[in-house]
């Protein structure tokens, strides 16, 4: 036999306590947001450090050589890239048969780039 709400408001009553001592919320209405607080129509959304000439600068100082490197590191094609540098990946993945891009190996011997993946500290 089902039983209606109003049956179930009833003998499920709760009663609020007045228990004095605990922590109690602020009279006051009044809200106030953070001071780099995104609110809707606001172009404020990113910290002053992360704008660059009117635009969000998420890159660090890297070149387009360094994108293609981030970009294999990014590829789980070639299996995980924590705990080793590039070079030892690229090796690997060769070793395994997974043909990674010759290009990758030409950057790593004959360019002056970061031998460590793009992950490693930040994980």
């Amino acid at each position: 036999m089902a039983t209606t709400g109003k049956n179930l408001k009833g003998f499920f009553r709760q009663k609020k306590s007045n228990v004095t001592g605990g922590i109690s919320k602020s009279k006051s209405s009044r809200k106030v947001s953070p001071k780099h607080a995104a609110t809707q129509g606001s172009d404020v959304t990113q910290p002053a450090a992360l704008i660059a000439h009117g635009t969000i600068d998420l890159n660090d100082d890297y070149d387009k050589n360094e994108e293609i490197l981030r970009q294999f590191d990014m590829n789980m094609a070639y299996g995980p890239c924590l705990g080793m540098t590039r070079q030892a990946r690229w090796e690997r993945a060769r070793r395994l048969g997974m043909n990674p891009p010759n290009e990758i190996e030409s950057l790593l011997k004959n360019e002056k780039v970061q031998q460590e993946c793009l992950w490693n500290g930040r994980v």
